[in-house]
């Protein structure tokens, strides 16, 4: 496991930590607690943190404009206005079932949103995987468990995504002008113990850096699955990494707390924090989402 410089950027806990994402316009990183249905605001160059409370339970987001964003909930995607936190649905996404919740999203490089959605109580096999393209929600993949990992090189020709039910990452051909597959996924990586392939994102020189769930760290994969580092996160629970700073050489990783007992948290003493690696990255920025008017 190897050890780098690491701070605590938000001491306030995450329930469950998830979804990070940042906007180098204005050098904010945004983060979600999902069950506690908050947002997070981290204004990077002064330090200021708000936290905004949602009528959802949000998991993810995209940049849509200087004043926009969509954001992903349990019951459908909202534009959401960055200066007032007014959202107004634009798509519904499995809101006729109360079982089911969204879970990891990216951006791929096209602008199409890829969204995963999962039971709430993570039952086998009720969620699935959508891509929102000119505006419209198409279902990619049915029958899985925790959609976690979803991810882009950088040209936009190959996808990634995870069950973390299964403990398996795929790779998938995509058309790069669309973020739509043309292949079926083969298996990339099977993790078999010491944690579960969670949420992921992709560097300049197509390594994927995943999160690992139950393992605390940050493991980074070749783009043919080859496993080169492993790097230690404060919290057990490691849930989802993003690229931040304007060079984008930082990694900030968000962690949970949720199912832990009183122990557990004890013997982990910053769980649910949000953490700043100095990684020495080569990150990239997330591209903006398009809709239909685009």
């Amino acid at each position: 496991m190897e050890e780098v410089p690491t701070t605590v950027l938000c001491s306030e806990r995450c329930h469950l930590g998830e979804g990070p994402t940042y906007d180098v316009a204005t050098d904010t990183a945004w983060w979600f607690d999902i069950l506690e249905r908050r947002l997070f605001e981290a204004r990077l160059d002064s330090g200021r943190i708000t936290i905004h409370s949602l009528g959802v339970m949000g998991s993810a987001l995209g940049r849509i404009d200087t004043h926009r964003q969509l954001l992903v909930a349990d019951d459908g995607l909202y534009i959401r206005d960055t200066a007032d936190g007014r959202m107004a649905l634009y798509r519904s996404l499995e809101a006729d079932n109360v079982a089911t919740r969204s879970n990891d999203a990216r951006v791929h490089p096209s602008g199409t949103f890829w969204i995963g959605t999962m039971g709430r109580q993570a039952e086998r096999g009720l969620g699935a995987i959508y891509a929102l393209h000119g505006g419209e929600l198409s279902r990619l993949y049915g029958n899985v468990t925790i959609p976690n990992a979803i991810c882009f090189s950088p040209d936009g020709t190959i996808g990634y995504f995870a069950d973390t039910g299964e403990n398996v990452l795929f790779r998938v051909d995509l058309d790069a002008a669309t973020g739509l597959p043309q292949a079926e996924p083969t298996v990339l990586v099977t993790r078999r113990s010491g944690g579960g392939i969670d949420g992921a994102v992709v560097d300049a020189d197509g390594l994927i850096w995943n999160a690992r769930w139950g393992g605390g760290c940050i493991d980074v994969y070749s783009p043919q699955g080859e496993h080169l580092r492993s790097l230690r996160v404060p919290a057990r629970q490691s849930s989802c990494p993003a690229f931040i700073g304007q060079d984008f050489s930082r990694l900030l990783a968000t962690s949970a707390w949720q199912g832990m007992a009183d122990d557990a948290k004890r013997a982990d003493p910053d769980h649910g924090r949000t953490f700043v690696l100095e990684v020495a990255a080569r990150g990239r920025p997330e591209p903006d989402v398009k809709l239909a008017t685009d």
